[in-house]
């Protein structure tokens, strides 16, 4: 993703970027241990660039902010780290890691999801939530891996070590999310989801289908770069009664083909095939699907590749839709081929 779509780096502009997936470098046993081990265990690497400052980011969160307004709090501030934050209603941060601040927003103490979280000053019934963004200055920050890898009682994980510990010993500070969120004029609020569960990965997809969705992708002054493959446009065929090729509130991206099936409320990613008489309702669908004829599928995530067999039902019986697939606390079904193979249709 990020080779294909982040490609117009410059070199000679300093520009680049390169990915290091997870490996066994330490030993031909250890895996990461946790987030703060994943920096650890490329700490070599990172400090051949010789940069100054570094901002650690979570890859499953979806949002639209300039981290150049973080970074220079930090550096104005003189913290040894500075924390991204939401402002959430206080007793809706019992699931967080919060930030009890001062009225300078330096942060006095960091509770993982606490029962009675801590409110802001000046603004009581709200509280600062920890966002899992973090700018730190580089070599202040490879001391504290190097500290933290020889502690065996460690769980090698910034929220729950690394950020405890500077709150404790050292300056820490918050940055809140409101003063570098980047929002279009059809987005009221600040746009922030962490997309690490089913439920909340189907959540995000299908907020988009909205008439006015709070995440504005489509604004052209802060473009969201991925990589897009030149295919034919989506196309919709047939018009029979009950063999109409439509999508309602829906999102259908290129090379998609609906030949008389309906969709409502649902996201179809690249080349994706939808039969005659099926319906999809809430579907989030990967790229390359193919649907059968008459299969019904309400409030589903389908993998990339999967071939639905005609005439299958999901979403009307949640216990033969359990037995079946992986189904989510909220009534998600993911459906991926190796499910699909075993069933006895």
């Amino acid at each position: 993703h990020l080779q294909r779509g982040w490609n117009f780096f410059r070199p000679e502009r300093n520009e680049s970027f390169d990915i290091l997936p997870a490996s066994q470098r330490v030993s031909e046993t250890q895996w990461y241990e946790g987030t703060a081990d994943a920096v650890y265990q490329n700490i070599d690497i990172i400090e051949d660039y010789g940069v100054e400052y570094m901002v650690i980011l979570a890859g499953d969160h979806i949002y639209k902010m300039d981290y150049e307004l973080m970074l220079q709090q930090h550096v104005d501030s003189g913290a040894q780290v500075t924390i991204g934050c939401l402002e959430v209603p206080r007793m809706e941060a019992t699931g967080f890691g919060v930030m009890h601040v001062d009225e300078k927003d330096q942060i006095i103490a960091f509770v993982e999801k606490p029962v009675d979280p801590p409110g802001i000053p000046g603004n009581p019934e709200m509280a600062l939530a920890s966002m899992g963004i973090y700018v730190f200055h580089t070599k202040f920050l490879m001391e504290l891996l190097r500290r933290d890898a020889a502690d065996p009682t460690s769980s090698r994980d910034f929220g729950k070590d690394i950020i405890p510990y500077i709150v404790e010993h050292g300056k820490a500070v918050a940055h809140r999310f409101n003063e570098s969120c980047v929002r279009s004029d059809f987005e009221r609020e600040a746009y922030w989801r962490d997309v690490g569960t089913i439920d909340a990965y189907w959540q995000a997809n299908i907020d988009l289908t909205h008439i006015t969705p709070e995440l504005d992708i489509y604004d052209s002054t802060w473009p969201i770069w991925t990589f897009a493959e030149i295919k034919p446009p989506a196309k919709f065929v047939h018009d029979d009664e009950d063999r109409r090729g439509s999508a309602i509130s829906s999102l259908v991206s290129g090379d998609c083909i609906i030949s008389g099936s309906t969709l409502h409320r649902s996201l179809l990613f690249t080349g994706v095939r939808a039969n005659s008489y099926a319906r999809l309702e809430g579907a989030v669908v990967l790229p390359n699907v193919m649907v059968g004829r008459h299969a019904n599928l309400k409030n589903v995530v389908i993998d990339r590749g999967v071939i639905i067999p005609e005439g299958l039902v999901v979403g009307e019986d949640p216990v033969v839709d359990a037995k079946r697939f992986r189904r989510s606390e909220n009534g998600i079904c993911l459906i991926t081929q190796p499910m699909i193979d075993k069933l006895e249709l």
